[in-house]
């Protein structure tokens, strides 16, 4: 028998490995209903993120704290969540019928609910992969807040604290703006409590300041100091709870189904169900702007490009702009339907029937004696793409009534990290493959990476890997599945629910077409390979607003039946 050698892992096992430690042991805290993360049960959860240690979260296994990490998560998390020793994890239960009044974060569609001074709730109605972004991020400044008090507490038993601490905290418990000089001073000594120069918290200051609180910065660390002291000297120790109702209901497409039938209901309602159906995944404006926008806004943009249209709607400050295109687009054909389930999923109908396409940027389109019917939901959560599309294709109940819905397509425009290229660029997949599975779903994609050259954007054609999180992801990993067989371009969080649904649906349960028509295409957020390009440097700007709309209008294209190159 040949002898069994010791053989060392690469970083991309072990990362590979940790990824899946994560994934089990946030299930395992899931069950049993409560967790303390810098407890013992939190130490399985905490050393698998370090082994890991992600992209997106810098230098976290460094003694200097993550100055861009911290800010990708904290736009992730509720305004205040960094005073909170209990969070609890709840389904919809019904506080927007109370008092508390809703905190949404800044960069994520979920509602959270301030109990009193030392609880905060945070709605969890789009699955699990809601449960794993909000438990690693937590886990994230958690790990941090004890870097910054390892640099501070002097001694545990004296209490003693550095003297830049009692500085800090001088300043932030006034809680009042603070003139130039104030700030500066209070900027220094948060350099030396984090590690980090003058210069870099001077940089990244402002980012994290709202209207109400121009100095949150300071406030956000003082406030992550404070609690990881408070656990070491007085083990006041900070608890992650679970609602009996969320663990309930968690899995069963409650909200999904709810979502669903509004749909339906609302099609019924307008003699809409027997039609031809075509389901896009989008935003709730690329669509309506590829097709209204340039006639509506044509003599505000007179000679200027379609693309140039676009651009100056996706500004901050386009509301007029937006809502004239809206006021238009309801007159012909749109059906508006803001969600009331609980997704955080709107939803946009467009019969096509009642669309004049002279007064269109379509007026070659040929929708035959059946006008097609668009249903545009806006992007889905990682898991919650399987719940919603597997609820939407199923038929429609009516009493007795039956109704199968004729979907003829199902297109999935988004945004995705790219690991060859850079952001604002076009990746069109062939599969999609389930990290920590193997699990893989090739399909025939109607887009092609042909269709998109000669548009001065890189278009990339190949697998994409639908990953827990993109916040799990690192460097190694990333690069084994780019350079190794697998030949992966990118990396989103949906594609496989999305495909897992559809097949299902077509293949197996035979409730849609099994020839039902699919198309993917995702431009470039970031790249997490490349140094400064992850998805904690900052947003696209207007880099994605040809890609977005490109996709989108070659998707409408081939729906409308113009012939396309």
């Amino acid at each position: 028998m040949k002898e069994t050698k010791n053989i060392s892992r690469s970083r991309a096992q072990e990362s590979s490995a940790a990824i899946e430690k994560l994934y089990i042991t946030m299930r395992h805290l899931f069950n049993r209903g409560f967790y303390k993360p810098m407890g013992v049960s939190g130490d399985t959860l905490r050393e698998a993120l370090l082994q890991l240690r992600p992209e997106i979260y810098g230098t976290i296994a460094e003694e200097k704290v993550e100055l861009s990490g911290l800010l990708y998560v904290i736009e992730r998390l509720p305004v205040g969540i960094e005073e909170c020793r209990f969070i609890n994890l709840t389904s919809d239960e019904g506080y927007s019928k109370s008092h508390f009044k809703a905190i949404v974060p800044p960069k994520r569609k979920r509602n959270c609910y301030r109990i009193d001074s030392e609880q905060m709730n945070v709605e969890i109605t789009r699955g699990r992969s809601d449960i794993y972004d909000i438990l690693t991020h937590l886990t994230f400044i958690f790990i941090e807040s004890h870097k910054i008090k390892d640099r501070v507490l002097l001694d545990e038993n004296t209490k003693e604290m550095t003297r830049d601490w009692e500085k800090l905290e001088q300043i932030v418990v006034q809680n009042k703006k603070l003139t130039l000089i104030e700030k500066e001073i209070a900027i220094s000594h948060a350099s030396i409590i984090l590690g980090r120069s003058f210069e870099e918290i001077l940089d990244i200051y402002e980012a994290f300041g709202t209207e109400e609180k121009p100095d949150r910065f300071l406030h956000v660390i003082y406030w992550l100091g404070k609690l990881a002291i408070e656990e070491v000297i007085f083990n006041n120790k900070r608890t992650i709870t679970f609602s009996p109702i969320l663990r309930e209901r968690l899995g069963h497409h409650i909200h999904g189904e709810i979502w669903a039938n509004n749909i339906k209901e609302v099609l019924k309602q307008n003699e809409l169900l027997d039609r031809p159906i075509h389901i896009i995944s989008a935003n709730m404006h690329s669509v309506m702007n590829s097709i209204f926008a340039t006639h509506t806004l044509k003599t505000k943009f007179k000679d200027k490009t379609d693309f140039f249209v676009y651009e100056e709607l996706s500004k901050p400050g386009a509301n007029d702009l937006r809502n004239k295109v809206e006021e238009f687009a309801l007159k012909y054909g749109m059906i508006s339907l803001p969600d009331t389930s609980g997704t955080n999923i709107d939803v946009q109908i467009f019969d096509t029937a009642k669309i004049e396409w002279a007064k269109s940027a379509f007026p070659k389109a040929k929708i035959g004696a059946h006008a097609p019917v668009i249903i545009v939901m806006d992007y889905a959560f990682g898991e919650q793409a399987y719940e919603t599309i597997d609820e939407l294709l199923k038929p429609y109940k009516d009493g007795k009534n039956k109704y199968f819905l004729n979907v003829e397509s199902v297109s999935i425009m988004g945004k995705a990290g790219i690991l060859e290229g850079g952001k604002g660029d076009i990746m069109i997949p062939s599969a999609h493959i389930n990290e920590g599975t193997g699990d893989n779903y090739p399909f025939e994609n109607q887009l092609m990476a042909e269709m998109f050259e000669g548009n001065g954007i890189p278009v990339y054609a190949g697998p994409m890997v639908s990953v827990l999180g993109t916040s799990l992801q690192n460097k190694d990993l990333l690069k084994f599945f780019h350079e190794s067989t697998w030949g992966v371009i990118g990396l989103e969080m949906e594609g496989a629910y999305y495909q897992k649904a559809i097949q299902s649906a077509s293949k197996i349960r035979k409730s849609i077409n099994p020839d039902v028509q699919v198309r993917y295409a995702y431009y470039a957020s970031d790249n997490p390979l490349e140094t400064g390009s992850t998805l904690a440097s900052g947003g696209l700007g207007t880099t994605g607003v040809k890609p977005t709309y490109l996709i989108t209008i070659k998707i409408l294209e081939q729906i409308f039946n113009i012939k396309t190159n």
